[in-house]
């Protein structure tokens, strides 16, 4: 159930150009949050940014009740949020959508497949997958070494592949590159981020069981407004609610 929480900044961290991690207390049990799922933060206390943002979860501290978020400044909301100070509080919406089912998923092996803020909630996704024994290889791909984060805590759970866009990290194109180049093997797939690369992804591993997380702006986050919507294939009517029944989608599910 989604409740509404004022949490507690405890950390915050630049962890790459213009790259936030935020670690924040609640004073709620986390115990029913999943890998995928996303909190929705007020900015601000006046009326200048009236929509929360949509932040994806890239680790939990159960024991602690220490939630820790990574997002990028990207526009004035953003720029207020990177500024808040540690001891401060924020208003926030949790746990929203849905999470990747892993629960009822057999995965001896794991594909990862993360672009830019796309990568924290597969970090999360990935601890969960190897507590359960899966064996884990990712592919995270950055436009440039400047914006590369989370290599070692990939490198530590498994596998890790890092690409960059210009080549100045890693291999050197896009996260379908590396398929190629690597041809590592899965069982399904779980990817996040941009939605060119969801759909390059998701053109590529067609005959494959994987997930996909979208990332959207949103209105109310709660399913209500309508304002982030993606087509169902092969129909003109239907849609799926992002907030809502996602962010998280098999694959063949949604229209990309």
């Amino acid at each position: 159930m989604i409740t509404k929480s004022i949490v507690k900044i405890e950390q915050i961290n630049e962890i790459a150009l213009d790259t936030i991690e935020m670690k924040l207390k609640t004073p709620i049990s986390l115990e029913e949050v999943n890998p995928g799922q996303f909190i929705h933060v007020r900015i601000g206390s006046d009326h200048a940014h009236q929509l929360r943002r949509p932040i994806s979860i890239a680790d939990l501290d159960k024991v602690n009740q220490i939630m820790t978020i990574v997002f990028k400044i990207v526009g004035s909301g953003t720029e207020i949020l990177a500024r808040a100070k540690v001891g401060e509080e924020l208003d926030v919406l949790l746990p929203c959508g849905t999470g990747y089912p892993i629960d009822k998923l057999e995965v001896p092996k794991a594909l990862l497949i993360g672009g830019g803020i796309g990568v924290p909630p597969l970090y999360y996704l990935a601890k969960q997958l190897v507590e359960k024994g899966t064996e884990v290889t990712a592919i995270l791909g950055f436009q440039a070494k400047e914006h590369v984060f989370y290599e070692e805590k990939f490198k530590a759970l498994g596998n890790c592949h890092v690409v960059t866009n210009d080549g100045s990290y890693g291999h050197q194109g896009f996260v379908t590159d590396v398929i190629d180049i690597e041809s590592p093997e899965f069982d399904y797939f779980f990817s996040c981020g941009p939605t060119p690369m969801l759909r390059a992804v998701s053109t590529k591993l067609e005959n494959s069981n994987g997930y996909i997380s979208l990332e959207e702006r949103m209105g109310c986050g709660v399913g209500t407004c309508f304002a982030c919507v993606i087509p169902v294939p092969g129909s003109a009517t239907d849609y799926k609610k992002i907030c809502s029944d996602g962010p998280v989608f098999e694959a063949s599910e949604v229209a990309l």
